[in-house]
């Protein structure tokens, strides 16, 4: 069985290594053709080319970050964990292009609630209406990779009371997205939203998992998906993605026995609510929120739910060779992800910027482990079971 073309996009907040946030992004696209602004200048975006192994995106997904920390270096600067400004200043926008009238409609709607980092992760999938039927899966399924994700427990130097305060917070819109039941119900939808204004242009669908394309709402050949917390660690990273990638294998071989539409038994008005519900739960306690599944409404914590699918997936991760990827999920499971973990600390008495100082430490000396023992000074990737061998043989 083939794997899936897919790409990443990486936000990353830029700041001192004291955890202060100080914005650099236009300095930096200016710079490095792979790196883009977002309405706020704090926090930039750098993208990975589609490839379908995934010892090549490891690569692509070191080698850009290297060189613009080598770059950041130079200005005092650093790259950032976390997901939300956890030091603040969420009171303020700081714009990267204030002659941009977009931009002007995202400050006054929204302000700092869009201020946030992530990633999106991009699934080639060329046949529309397969594409939507695998939109309608992961959109089901969105918490569980917001679970397993979730990095954004604090916002301006405090604890917010969630462990993913990005979702939380983030304006999703329009408010109410409905499961796409075909391309031409896709179509008519995102016109009418744009009609109404609900929708200011094509980009303007932000929600957990959306199809794209280069000419939508016409012409879709990717899903994205979008609901990710930002994940630092490219090995979990792309643990997640075989996660959800392997989700997608098995709706496509068999979309009579995946597709939410045709196998659950609520309908198309109850589904939406439950996702909404869904991922509201999971922003709030991520591995230990109590979900309801897509098929039958019954409830089930999310750490349950994804061991139950990593069984029924194990044949499949075999035969394509996702296993050793999907194995930082065992730590990740067991010790909890980036939120659970910087809260544990915080109850034993850490503040948040002595937190995100050492978080902060640590991706750096992972990134040079990681770029030496997995992909070469020279970019090129090794072996994986070798290289990781070679790794933990460091630690």
């Amino acid at each position: 069985m083939n794997l899936l073309l897919k790409g990443f996009e990486l936000e990353l907040f830029t700041g001192r290594a004291d955890g202060t946030v100080e914005g650099c992004s236009v300095e930096a696209a200016a710079t490095f053709a792979d790196v883009v602004t977002e309405p706020d200048r704090r926090n930039l975006e750098y993208t990975t080319a589609p490839h379908p192994d995934y010892s090549e995106q490891l690569c692509r997904l070191l080698r850009p970050r290297r060189r613009l920390r080598s770059w950041l270096q130079g200005r005092g600067l650093t790259l950032l964990p976390g997901s939300c400004l956890s030091l603040g200043d969420s009171s303020r926008f700081d714009r990267s292009d204030p002659g941009n009238p977009y931009h002007d409609f995202i400050e006054q709607a929204y302000g700092s609630r869009v201020v946030t980092a992530s990633v999106h992760i991009n699934f080639g999938i060329p046949d529309p209406e397969l594409l939507l039927a695998a939109c309608r899966l992961l959109r089901c399924e969105a918490a569980l990779l917001l679970a397993l994700s979730a990095s954004s427990p604090f916002l301006d130097g405090a604890a917010s009371g969630f462990h993913s305060q990005r979702w939380q917070q983030f304006p999703l819109t329009p408010e109410r997205v409905p499961l796409f039941e075909n391309h031409t119900h896709y179509i008519r939808w995102v016109e009418a939203q744009l009609r109404s204004g609900a929708m200011r242009n094509v980009r303007h669908l932000w929600c957990s998992v959306r199809p794209n394309g280069e000419s939508r709402p016409y012409g879709i050949n990717r899903i994205e998906l979008r609901i990710c917390d930002l994940v630092v660690d490219p090995l979990q990273l792309l643990a997640i993605t075989a996660f959800a990638e392997l989700r997608l294998l098995q709706l496509l071989a068999a979309p009579e026995q995946l597709d939410p539409l045709r196998v659950s038994r609520l309908d198309a008005q109850a589904l939406p609510a439950l996702i909404r519900r869904n991922d509201r739960a999971a922003a709030r306690a991520s591995l230990d929120a109590p979900l309801r599944h897509w098929r039958d409404g019954a409830t089930l914590i999310a750490r349950h739910w994804i061991n139950a699918l990593r069984e029924e997936m194990a044949p499949l991760a075999a035969r394509t060779g996702l296993d050793r990827w999907l194995a930082p999920l065992d730590k990740l499971l067991s010790q909890g992800n980036t939120a659970m973990r910087w809260l544990a600390l915080h109850r034993s008495g850490q503040s948040v910027a002595a937190i995100i100082v050492d978080a902060t430490a640590a991706m750096v000396r992972q990134e040079e482990q990681q770029s030496m023992a997995l992909c070469g000074e020279s970019g090129v990737p090794f072996e994986m079971i070798g290289g990781l061998q070679r790794l933990e043989g460091r630690r």
